[in-house]
């Protein structure tokens, strides 16, 4: 069965949707990127247009629509790292989801 397209995001995927919430040039996007990551994820400008279509395709480019994909896949990130602090450190804080609950209650 396929999976759904962007039913999960990439680093760059989920940044370029997390920078796009003000509308600016792909150059200042590349670079709020690199910036807010402090150079740790980096999208070149053949990456970043393929994926500006591709979002706008899907109505994702500065609509709800594409906030809506922001928090889940922030929820599901969320998730994750719940999972990693309750079986790598024993921690049984689990972190806010975008809604205000707390994953893995």
């Amino acid at each position: 069965m396929a999976r759904e397209k962007f039913q999960t995001l990439t680093e760059q995927m989920f940044y370029v949707l997390l920078c796009l919430r003000e509308e600016c040039c792909g150059m200042d996007l590349m670079e709020r990127i690199r910036l807010l990551t402090s150079g740790r994820v980096s999208v070149g400008p053949g990456t970043l247009y393929n994926l500006l279509e591709q979002f706008a395709a899907e109505g994702y480019v500065l609509t709800e629509k594409g906030e809506e994909r922001l928090h889940g896949e922030m929820d599901r990130l969320t998730a994750q790292m719940n999972d990693y602090q309750r079986l790598l450190k024993g921690g049984d804080k689990p972190c806010e989801l975008t809604d205000g609950t707390r994953s893995g209650n």
